[in-house]
């Protein structure tokens, strides 16, 4: 089973943007943002889109196009940041009806709903103990503060 990657995705880009932004720069566009990244701009602008719809970022149209945070990185959880592009439940119970009438199948979809719910909300606890100021921090750690802008500018 593949792991879901969009959450670390979009902590990597509104990092990026907050680092574009200490470098001097007003917007980053989806094409610098995806060069970090590595994957392509539209992957980004679809994440960025749901951040938007959120209140995490905005973006503008027109010649200096791009995004901006619309928050610090203080007050942005990892959890405000999930909340804003997984929509659907972490979890899921079967696509299929199971069979009712199996002593298995009548009972394992409210057997599993109680230990989803409680799994999906530790999940959102921990991320919201999270501030992306911290992975920041994380982050700058790996390379240093000094060289954290040549980071920006490397990849970008």
């Amino acid at each position: 089973m593949a792991g879901n990657s969009k959450l670390a995705v979009a902590a990597h880009a509104l990092v990026w943007i907050e680092l574009h932004c200490r470098a001097g720069h007003e917007v980053a566009t989806s094409e610098q943002i995806a060069g970090s990244v590595n994957t392509n701009p539209v992957v980004i602008r679809r994440l960025l889109g749901r951040m938007r719809e959120a209140g995490l970022v905005c973006s503008r149209r027109g010649s200096d196009a791009g995004w901006r945070l619309l928050r610090p990185l203080e007050s942005m959880t990892l959890r405000d940041v999930y909340e804003a592009i997984e929509p659907s439940p972490l979890f899921e119970l079967h696509r299929a009806e199971p069979n009712p009438e199996c002593p298995v199948g009548c009972g394992i979809k409210p057997a599993m709903r109680t230990v989803y719910d409680r799994a999906e909300e530790a999940v959102r606890a921990e991320l919201g103990r999270v501030t992306l100021d911290e992975v920041l921090r994380d982050v700058l750690a790996v390379r240093g503060p000094a060289g954290a802008y040549e980071l920006v500018s490397d990849c970008g």
